[in-house]
């Protein structure tokens, strides 16, 4: 073989070998490409099927507590009004004192327990979550808190701020009433603030307390109310930020795209 056909070998050989290297290269790119893609697929659909197994169950929890309320209401709240007459009966035909004042007591009870579950019945089958912005809900919540003047709720709201999605408006409702009841019962404090603003694209919702704070860690552990609360942040999207200092208070933001 002549140096010629040898350098023209060689060449080919060359081209040959970087053509192979480079469809190898080209193929490991395509191929994670596509891994990515798939990947990014699965966890699309997995989402998707959050989301809507989500809705589902906010569905059904909507619908089981309105059955409930009716039961409560229409079956239970009848036997106790029937109860209640059957009572006012016997103190009427009963000339004993003695007797009469327990019965006049076994009817008070009744009749409470009759206001109490048609409040209970009432809240069951409410609509307002459905039928209110965020902003009045919130609004309404702290005017309710207020009412029981145990500590001063402030709220803060740029400007009426309107979210189509029941389940996030609801998980945001819920939040907001997980932590002031948090705050009421566990930290001790004098006042809680309130805000819920627009903030580049997002909704950013702020409480925040003056209690006597606690440790994040601790609670981590064996805290059902955060998880509950972290979790549903999570669901619908959001971030999620708790933080608390010892005498100072907690804080808690949550920050959901808005759609």
């Amino acid at each position: 073989m002549g140096e010629k056909e040898l350098i023209v070998s060689l060449i080919l050989f060359n081209i040959i070998f970087i053509a192979f290297i480079s469809a190898i290269i080209i193929f490991v790119r395509q191929y994670r490409i596509k891994k990515k893609a798939h990947l990014a697929e699965i966890q699309n659909i997995d989402e998707v099927h959050k989301k809507e197994l989500l809705e589902t169950q906010v569905e059904i929890q909507s619908q089981t507590m309105k059955h409930i309320g009716r039961e409560i209401h229409d079956n239970i709240g009848q036997k106790l009004t029937l109860a209640s007459l059957y009572t006012q009966q016997l103190a009427f035909e009963n000339k004993a004192p003695q007797i009469n004042q327990n019965i006049e007591n076994i009817s008070e009870i009744i009749n409470q327990s009759l206001i109490e579950l048609r409040q209970l019945s009432k809240s069951l089958t409410d609509n307002s979550i459905e039928e209110n912005s965020i902003t009045e809900l919130l609004k309404q919540e702290c005017k309710r808190i207020n009412d029981l003047k145990k500590c001063e709720v402030i709220f803060d709201n740029g400007s009426n701020i309107n979210i189509k999605s029941y389940q996030v408006k609801s998980f945001l409702f819920r939040i907001s009433q997980e932590f002031l009841q948090n705050s009421i019962k566990h930290s001790k404090c004098k006042n809680i603030h309130v805000s819920i603003h627009k903030n580049n694209g997002k909704i950013q919702l702020t409480l925040k307390d003056d209690g006597k704070g606690f440790s994040i860690e601790k609670l981590k552990s064996k805290g059902i109310g955060l998880k509950n609360m972290k979790k549903r942040t999570i669901l619908i999207g959001g971030s999620f930020l708790l933080e608390s200092e010892k005498d100072i208070g907690t804080s808690l933001t949550i920050e959901i795209p808005l759609k």
